[in-house]
């Protein structure tokens, strides 16, 4: 007879290592948003502060991240986001263009014009895709990465009014936040006409827009509602990824 018998239960050892593994990765994503987010750099001591940290774990990330050419030290002793930041933002963008690209073809279609998406880098709008119409004999035709200024054509001034207002703008970026949609003449390719309407993505934290270019007038104002359906359904594909 047994007395006093105490049933006892064991916690799988891998329990308290996927924990512990689950923190440290929570942790190391906090790191790089936050160097990633800093216009100036953090320094060792800065990022501990903003994480809540000991200096010593917040070295042992950001050496980690630099390792995996995340984040990079200058010369200046701050770390900033570095070149592998960029092969992550094009994993990210190739979920985006796989849902945009059938709704972006029916588009250029329906309109018998190049149809494209854009997104927003710096002071550029750069092209994301570019779809040409499969049965129009003429049409305008550039390719994806193709680029121009932000504060130039249809598709700049609509990625321009899809973010927050700082200071004076221009009348056409306040009639595109006010419309939906931006309408130019000549501003990037000479003689053409482009209309666009932005796209929010990424829970609505990243913006893009679709662009349509054409050389008759009548296309392009014929074209607004099926640009801004287009928009819509894109954010729509978008959103059920998710």
């Amino acid at each position: 007879m047994v007395v006093g018998a105490t049933s006892v239960v064991r916690m799988p050892e891998t329990a308290g290592r996927s924990t512990a593994g689950a923190q440290t990765l929570a942790r190391g994503l906090a790191a790089l948003r936050e160097v990633a987010a800093s216009e100036g750099g953090l320094t060792v001591q800065e990022l501990a502060e903003r994480l809540d940290v000991h200096r010593t774990i917040a070295y042992r990330m950001i050496a980690t991240l630099v390792e995996a050419a995340l984040v990079s030290r200058g010369e200046d002793g701050r770390y900033r986001g570095a070149v592998g930041l960029l092969e992550l933002r094009a994993a990210g963008y190739e979920a985006f263009k796989h849902a945009a690209e059938p709704v972006l073809r029916d588009l250029a279609n329906e309109l018998g014009a190049t149809a494209s998406l854009l997104v927003p880098e710096q002071d550029e709008a750069i092209a994301l895709l570019v779809v040409s119409p499969q049965a129009a004999r003429y049409h305008i035709a550039f390719s994806a990465g193709s680029r121009h200024p932000l504060d130039r054509g249809a598709a700049g001034h609509a990625l321009r009014a899809a973010l927050p207002q700082v200071g004076p703008e221009p009348d056409v970026v306040s009639t595109a936040r006010a419309v939906g949609y931006a309408m130019t003449f000549g501003e990037v390719e000479p003689g053409a006409w482009g209309i666009a309407a932005p796209v929010h993505w990424g829970a609505g934290e990243r913006i893009a827009c679709v662009n349509v270019i054409t050389y008759r007038e009548d296309v392009a104002r014929d074209s607004i509602e099926s640009v801004l359906a287009c928009a819509r359904r894109i954010e729509a594909a978008v959103a059920v990824q998710h």
